[in-house]
């Protein structure tokens, strides 16, 4: 079985390269990815709680699923495919913003990714792949934005950065 890559990128989300997944976040290098949030007919967004036997992060609340394009595939594409895989649905997805972070976590691997922030509408219950997604539930935005504040330390690193700088897009 091949080991996964993400595509390596510069600041204007060109590819400068590819690398296995484990050793671009060891080196804390620039690469592309994507976050999905997919929301409701009422204006939730439906929220996972990440596996426990993740290597990363596991067993704390992120968005709806988020990865990393592989080579060739459009966000697009990567999105749609990630969905199905950890959620068990797809749905049509809108590339709404992107932007850079980086986040470091304890088992000192970082995420430093170019990420494009993908949105979808779905109604109905997921089909969760249990080896990445413990559980799930909808959520409005400001009640995501009032439990991060009060209880921060169940979300992921990534989540408090990209919901901010969602929910900061779509509120302005």
């Amino acid at each position: 079985m091949t080991k996964e890559k993400v595509i390596l990128v510069n600041e204007k989300d060109e590819q400068i390269g590819l690398m296995e997944k484990i050793e671009a976040h060891e080196k804390a290098l620039l690469h592309r990815a994507f976050s999905v949030f997919v929301f409701n007919e009422k204006g939730e967004t439906m929220i996972q709680q990440r596996a426990l036997s993740k290597y990363h992060s596991p067993g704390l609340w992120t968005n709806t699923c988020c990865s990393h394009q592989r080579e060739g595939e459009t966000n697009i594409q990567a999105g749609k495919r990630r969905l199905q895989e950890e959620m068990g649905f797809t749905t049509d997805l809108k590339d709404t913003i992107s932007f850079i972070y980086k986040a470091p976590f304890d088992n000192g691997l970082t995420e430093h990714e170019f990420d494009h922030i993908l949105v979808g509408k779905f109604e109905g219950e997921p089909d969760l792949n249990p080896d990445e997604v413990a559980d799930w539930k909808w959520i409005s935005l400001e009640d995501v934005e009032k439990d991060m504040k009060q209880n921060p330390d169940i979300y992921t690193e990534w989540f408090k950065i990209i919901f901010d700088k969602y929910y900061s897009h779509i509120k302005s």
